[in-house]
C-alpha cells in the first residue's frame, strides 16, 4: 500500500485536529471509504460534530473543508465531537503506531490502555514514566490532542460500548467493568460520547437486557483485527510454546491463565474469519479491560499487515515468504514476568525441553486455580515467588538456576521493568547487565514481553539456517547486517523466517 497516511512517523496533533502531515491522503481515504486507514486516523466532521472512521458507510461524504483529523478518538472527543452511530469508530483495532514507537507518548498510551490511570491515577502513570504529571500532560496534548485523563476516559467509553453491545451484563456491572467510578459518570460519558443512553445503545444493536451470571462465570466479547490474519501461524506458534497447566491450544481455540490486579483469570479465544470470539473468567469485573488488552497484545491484534508487508516485501528474499504467508503476526505474552522467566528457561535448549521444564516448575510453584478450566489449572508464579525459591530447589543446571534467580530478584526489586510503560532500550540494557543474560535472551524478551515490532535475534540457530538456505546470509553477523533493511519490522521478518524453517513448503 503506497498511501502516505501509513508513513512510519507520527504527525503531531493538537486538540483542534492534525494540522500538517499527509492530509491529502487522509482526505482521499475518507472519500474512497478506505478501511485500511481505520484505527490509524479519526476524522471529525465540523458540519455535523461527529467523528468517524475513514471507511464510514454514510452515503454522503463530508466536504474537505469540513474534515479535521485526529490520531486518537480521545482527541476528537476532547475537541467536542461525538462518535458516529453508523460506523462505530471506537470498535476498530487500535493504532499500531503506539506499539511501534518507544518514546514517551507511545509508552504512556500503552500504559493507559493497560489500565494504569484507572488503577494508579495520572500521578502513578507519570511516576512509572519518570516524568512530572505536568510534563506528561503537555506532551500528550501536543501530540495526540488529549490529556491522560481524557485518553483513559476514551478507553472506558470504548470498553463500555463493547460490553453494552456484546454482553447481557446489567449496566451497573458494565460501568464497573469499564473502569467508571459511578453509574452517573458511566451514563453521562456514554451519552456525551455516543449521543445515546446505554439503554438506547443496547436496544439499537439488538442486545438483550437479561442478566448474565456474575464472576467467576464467563464474560464474552468480540475482538476485531485487521485482515489478513494468519491464524495457522499464530496457533502453531502458541501450540509449540504452550506450557502445560497455564495454557493450551484446542483446535482453533486457545486458552490461558493470567494474574490481574483483582486476582487470577482465564482467557479463551476462538478464531473466526472476521473477528475473534473471546471470553474471560475473572476474579473481579474491573479486570475485564486489562484482560482484553493483554490478549490483544498476546495475539498482536492491532498490527497492520499492509504496512508491515509493504516494507518487508521490498526485499526480494522475503517477498516469496510474504506471498506464501500473508498476515503473519508476532505473538507476545500476557505478562512480562512470564516472558522473561520462559526466555531464561529456553536458553540453549530446545523449545520442547524449555516448555517441559517450565510446566514442571509451574506445577511446583504456581498458584492452583480455584476454578480450573480444561487443561488450565495454575497461574504463573510472580517475580517475588521466583526470587524466593532457593536456586538449588529448581532442578536446573547450576548456571541456569542462578541466572533465573538473578533475573527474578531484579524483576522483583524493579531494577528490570518489562511493563507496557517500559522503555524498551533501557529494559534490554538492564537485562544484558545481569550475569547469565545475553543478547539472544534480551531480544526474546523484547519480542514477547515488550511487544517490540523491531526485535531481532541474529544468533538464533534456526534463523541462521533458513537464511543460509534462502541465500540471505551465511552467518549471524551477515544476517544482522541484512536485517537492517527490515527495520522497523524485524520481529515480523523473524516470524516469516521461522515459519519458512518449520515449513519449507
Amino acid at each position: 500500500m503506497a498511501s502516505a497516511a501509513h508513513t512510519e512517523t507520527t504527525t503531531p496533533g493538537a486538540t483542534a485536529g492534525l494540522t500538517d502531515g499527509p492530509l491529502e491522503a487522509w482526505m482521499e481515504a475518507v472519500e474512497s471509504r478506505d478501511a485500511r486507514f481505520d484505527g490509524w486516523v479519526t476524522v471529525g466532521v465540523t458540519s455535523t460534530g461527529i467523528y468517524c472512521r475513514p471507511s464510514c458507510p454514510t452515503p454522503v461524504r463530508p466536504k474537505r473543508k469540513n474534515m479535521t483529523f485526529f490520531t486518537t478518538p480521545a482527541g476528537a472527543q476532547d475537541a467536542g465531537f461525538r462518535a458516529c452511530k453508523r460506523c462505530a469508530p471506537d470498535a476498530t483495532p487500535g493504532s499500531p503506531e503506539w506499539n511501534r514507537r518507544n518514546d514517551l507518548v507511545a509508552r504512556a498510551i500503552r500504559a493507559i490502555d493497560d489500565g494504569v490511570v484507572d488503577r494508579e491515577g495520572v500521578v502513578g502513570l507519570a511516576d512509572r514514566l519518570a516524568v512530572s504529571s505536568r510534563h506528561l500532560q503537555r506532551v500528550l496534548v501536543a501530540e495526540v490532542g488529549a490529556s491522560p485523563i481524557r485518553l483513559a476516559r476514551a478507553r472506558r467509553a470504548r470498553a463500555a460500548r463493547l460490553l453494552i453491545e456484546t454482553t447481557a451484563l446489567p449496566f451497573s456491572d458494565v460501568a464497573f467493568a469499564s473502569g467508571f467510578e459511578s453509574i452517573r459518570q458511566f451514563n453521562d460519558t456514554v451519552r456525551e460520547v455516543f449521543a445515546m443512553s446505554p439503554t438506547e445503545m443496547r436496544g439499537k444493536r439488538g442486545g438483550t437486557t437479561s442478566v448474565e451470571a456474575p464472576a467467576p462465570e464467563w464474560i464474552s466479547v468480540r475482538m476485531p483485527f485487521r485482515r489478513p490474519y494468519r491464524v495457522d501461524h499464530v496457533l502453531g506458534w502458541l501450540s509449540i510454546h504452550a506450557v502445560s497447566g497455564i495454557e493450551e491450544v484446542d483446535g482453533r481455540t486457545y486458552r490461558r491463565s493470567m494474574r490481574l490486579p483483582g486476582g487470577p483469570a482465564i482467557g479463551e479465544v476462538t478464531f473466526g474469519t472476521e473477528h475473534i470470539d473471546a471470553r474471560f473468567r475473572l476474579s473481579s469485573l474491573s479486570d475485564l479491560q486489562q484482560a482484553v488488552q493483554r490478549f490483544r497484545r498476546l495475539l498482536d491484534l492491532d498490527a497492520d499487515p499492509a504496512v508491515i508487508e509493504r516494507r518487508l516485501g521490498a526485499d526480494p528474499a522475503l517477498r516469496p515468504l510474504i506471498d506464501a504467508r500473508p498476515g503473519i503476526r508476532s505473538p507476545a505474552e500476557v505478562d512480562g514476568v512470564d516472558a522473561v522467566i520462559r526466555a531464561v528457561l529456553h536458553q540453549q535448549v530446545s523449545v520442547a525441553s524449555a516448555t517441559a521444564m517450565c510446566a514442571r516448575l509451574v506445577a511446583e510453584h504456581g498458584d492452583p486455580l480455584e476454578h480450573p478450566h480444561e487443561g488450565v489449572t495454575h497461574v504463573f508464579p510472580t517475580a517475588d515467588v521466583w526470587a524466593s525459591i532457593d536456586p538449588d530447589r529448581l532442578g536446573l543446571t547450576t548456571a541456569r538456576a542462578n541466572t533465573l534467580h538473578t533475573v527474578a530478584v531484579a524483576l522483583a526489586e524493579g531494577r528490570v521493568n518489562v511493563d507496557p510503560s517500559a522503555d524498551r532500550d533501557e529494559a534490554q540494557a538492564a537485562l544484558v547487565a545481569l550475569k547469565g543474560i545475553g543478547p539472544w535472551t534480551a531480544s526474546i524478551v523484547a519480542l514477547k514481553a515488550l511487544v517490540d515490532p523491531d526485535a531481532f535475534c541474529p544468533t538464533d540457530l534456526a534463523l541462521v539456517r533458513v537464511a543460509q538456505r534462502l541465500g540471505i546470509a551465511q552467518d549471524a553477523p551477515a544476517l544482522a547486517q541484512a536485517a537492517d533493511a527490515w527495520r522497523p519490522w524485524r520481529s515480523y521478518a523473524m516470524h516469516h523466517l521461522w515459519a519458512a524453517y518449520l515449513d519449507p513448503e
